[in-house]
């Protein structure tokens, strides 16, 4: 069987996994955009608990291997309290908790990036601090960190091929039973290398076609 019918024989099953690899990113973005801005706001807290609280996450997750997190998730926090989850919702949920940590930090330094002259001039004119972040510094805020949170979807996309180790039915898993199949794993790896550069690439092009039109509309205030 030559190349190209091996990847034709096996582009349903690939495709399939890329869905999963695909859905699994985007759900696990949705999520950590979420909590990574709630643990930005506790950072930024007056509250010093709640600073203690949110730089405590953002440390063990940074200072940890996503591997030992989808391990530690998976079979050891399952086991110790006694509850079932299928392994593609555990690898959504690892994603999640790590990319969150680092879009807190995303989100913290966007905000640090608004002249702070903006929230002082909001305040004198009679808004309170919170509608004043979410009315002026937040959508500042955003527009700069833009470019860094597709950046991280894409760290999150290679980051699903960690997840194959619980068994979640992604695009590497996919390819592992291929190649079991057809013992041909320097051609199978070779295909699934060709996809994610394929999917990737055309993500980093999205990305830098973002990145520009934001240039142009700041350029043009």
């Amino acid at each position: 069987m030559s190349f190209f019918d091996l990847f034709l024989q096996s582009l349903p099953s690939f495709l399939k996994g890329m869905g999963v690899t695909l859905q699994m990113t985007f759900f696990a973005l949705l999520i950590a955009i979420v909590l990574g801005m709630l643990i930005c706001f506790l950072r930024i807290s007056s509250l010093k608990f709640l600073n203690i609280i949110a730089t405590v996450y953002v440390d063990i997750i940074r200072g940890t291997p996503l591997l030992a997190q989808a391990f530690f998730l998976y079979f050891g926090l399952t086991a110790a309290l006694g509850f079932q989850i299928s392994n593609k919702n555990a690898g959504i949920i690892v994603l999640a908790l790590n990319a969150g940590a680092y879009l807190s930090e995303i989100f913290r330094s966007g905000i640090n990036a608004v002249n702070h002259g903006q929230m002082e001039a909001a305040r004198s004119l009679g808004l309170p601090y919170g509608k004043a972040m979410s009315k002026v510094i937040l959508p500042q805020a955003i527009r700069i960190v833009i470019p860094s949170i597709m950046n991280q979807f894409i760290i999150t996309l290679k980051d699903t091929t960690i997840i194959s180790v619980i068994g979640a039915p992604e695009l590497i898993k996919a390819a592992n039973v291929v190649s079991a199949r057809t013992f041909r794993s320097f051609e199978v790896y070779a295909m699934i290398a060709i996809l994610y550069f394929i999917v990737i690439f055309t993500l980093t092009k999205i990305s830098t076609y973002i990145e520009r039109r934001l240039a142009i509309g700041k350029g043009k205030r």
